[in-house]
């Protein structure tokens, strides 16, 4: 079967433009993490400082404050100034929610031998 120019459905730049910038940010696996930590918890989505983030994932405060920022520009986190210090929480529950179920479905084929094993080499 070809594909014709057509065949594939267009989407308008900008939204297209935005598919890549999150998947850029959400495959940064410090970003992720930052997602992930976001996500725990028993009451919802905790609302953490950067301090706090930074200890979870055992990186530096101006690291994390770096990928805290990319991720505010893409609006899947939202922050709130208390005094000197920033809280950030989810601001995409349902984009973040569906990024989660995705990476869950794949370490779920990569346990059960549907995909590859990782490589070290560029692919």
């Amino acid at each position: 079967m070809t594909l014709q120019s057509g065949d594939i459905p267009a989407r308008p730049k900008d939204v297209e433009r935005f598919i890549d910038q999150f998947l850029s940010a959400a495959c940064d696996s410090s970003r992720r993490h930052i997602l992930e930590c976001l996500t725990e918890g028993d009451t919802g989505f905790p609302e953490r400082s950067v301090g706090a983030i930074a200890d979870h994932l055992g990186l530096a405060v101006s690291t994390t404050s770096e990928h805290l920022k990319e991720l505010l520009q893409l609006r899947l986190l939202v922050a709130r100034k208390e005094g000197k210090k920033t809280y950030y929480r989810l601001g995409n529950y349902e984009l973040v929610k569906t990024f989660h179920h995705m990476l869950d479905t794949l370490e779920d084929h990569y346990r059960r031998g549907i995909l590859p094993p990782a490589s070290d080499g560029a692919v």
